[in-house]
């Protein structure tokens, strides 16, 4: 409760200011270590009915840290300003309702500083291409951030909804590795690809009765739409056609979506997503990676309102133990204002969700219970006063 009504940064000291607690106590407690995933996996299973439509999505996101004794601090990408910078970096798969557009953390892991390797000092020959001294330096730093976004996903499986048959997931995570992980863990790995990416269609024709069997029926040119299918239009006019077709770096079948958006005739915008699942429909593929957002969504309200790049500590486990308890914050918010929805049996739409107005009224209801406290006024009569729930709702954006 205390990360909903603190103002200003989710650091100790204020925690201490509005908390129970002491500065010093609030120390030793980061520093206990909680099972969290299984936490956030029994709010999520009060949040979302397992009848309703759900996904897995997994991304990561740049804390600003300083420090050379922070654990974990390392050159990760920034995508705020799109470039690699200092500081901490955390994996977090979340949970997705479809229909009701909210994403839940699941499981939140931050990313271990890599060793980097030196690089071979080897002449290059004329017949191989010399790679840049960034990219020799960046690929073996990847890999291993690879292979650690993919224990957290084992680690996490068994605790995702038994609903959940999809992973979306951005354009880093296309890569082999990460899709035979995916796979191999029985989830369909659902993301996006380079417009330039090399497929092959498959053939389907008659197979001459000697010689190996024919695999590929040609590259896949986007630019001719004749051999895709047209898979329908959406609400602002973007057209969607889809295909099944071999992917030659991932080594498999994938089903393929091309996105063209031509509102604007002077310059066409398209998008090239895929699954592993070569069945889905075309439409739900693409509801699945916009679905994806919703991870973004999360990472906003933790760093706006539940202090997620806020924690004053260096130790690994207190690093843990706070980055956990701003994104469990997030996901209780979200379940109390499901909570607080009207009877479901009325006929309404859902209102939506906006951590602004949930940390408003919880600072509210914070600073009344003070002042009831303090002043020694009775409780039951402040509270059945008329006016009690507009000073409540005082400066919330919504109401």
């Amino acid at each position: 409760m205390t990360l909903f009504v603190v103002c200003g940064k989710a650091n100790f000291t204020n925690l201490s200011r509005y908390g129970e607690y002491s500065e010093r106590t609030y120390r030793r407690q980061y520093q206990k270590s909680v099972d969290f995933i299984s936490f956030h996996a029994e709010t999520i299973a009060a949040a979302i009915d397992p009848s309703r439509e759900q996904i897995a999505a997994i991304d990561c996101s740049f804390i600003s840290k300083s420090g050379k004794q922070t654990w974990g601090v390392d050159n990760f990408y920034n995508g705020s300003i799109s470039k690699s910078q200092k500081g901490l970096e955390i994996s977090v798969i979340s949970v997705v309702d479809i229909s009701a557009h909210q994403g839940y953390t699941l499981c939140v892991k931050q990313t271990a500083t890599t060793e980097h390797q030196p690089i071979p000092d080897t002449q290059p020959t004329v017949k191989k291409k010399r790679k840049s001294k960034s990219k020799a330096k960046t690929e073996p730093v990847i890999s291993e951030r690879v292979k650690g976004y993919l224990e957290q996903l084992k680690t996490t499986r068994a605790h995702l909804p038994a609903a959940v048959k999809y992973l979306a997931a951005d354009s880093f995570y296309s890569k082999k590795s990460v899709v035979d992980g995916v796979v191999a863990l029985d989830l369909h790995l659902v993301s996006k690809l380079r417009i330039d990416a090399d497929l092959r269609y498959c053939y389907t024709g008659e197979q001459k009765p000697k010689g190996a069997p024919r695999k590929y029926d040609g590259k896949v040119d986007l630019s001719d739409l004749s051999r895709l299918e047209f898979g329908g239009e959406l609400a602002n006019g973007t057209k969607i056609y889809s295909q099944v077709v071999w992917h030659v770096s991932l080594k498999r079948k994938i089903r393929i979506v091309y996105l063209v958006d031509q509102r604007n005739p002077d310059k066409q915008r398209v998008a090239l997503l895929f699954s592993t699942d070569t069945t889905i429909n075309p439409l739900r593929l693409y509801e699945y990676y916009k679905a994806r957002f919703q991870i973004e969504f999360i990472f906003r309200d933790a760093k706006q309102f539940t202090g997620l790049c806020d924690c004053q500590s260096r130790q690994q486990q207190s690093l843990d133990f706070h980055f956990n308890a701003s994104l469990a914050a997030l996901n209780i918010a979200k379940l109390k204002q499901q909570q607080s929805q009207l009877d479901p049996g009325e006929d309404s739409e859902p209102q939506s969700f906006s951590m602004a107005t949930y940390k408003r009224l919880a600072l509210n209801g914070h600073l009344l219970e003070r002042f009831i406290s303090m002043l020694e006024l009775d409780p039951t009569l402040i509270k059945s006063h008329p006016n009690y729930d507009s000073l409540l709702q005082y400066g919330s954006l919504a109401p």
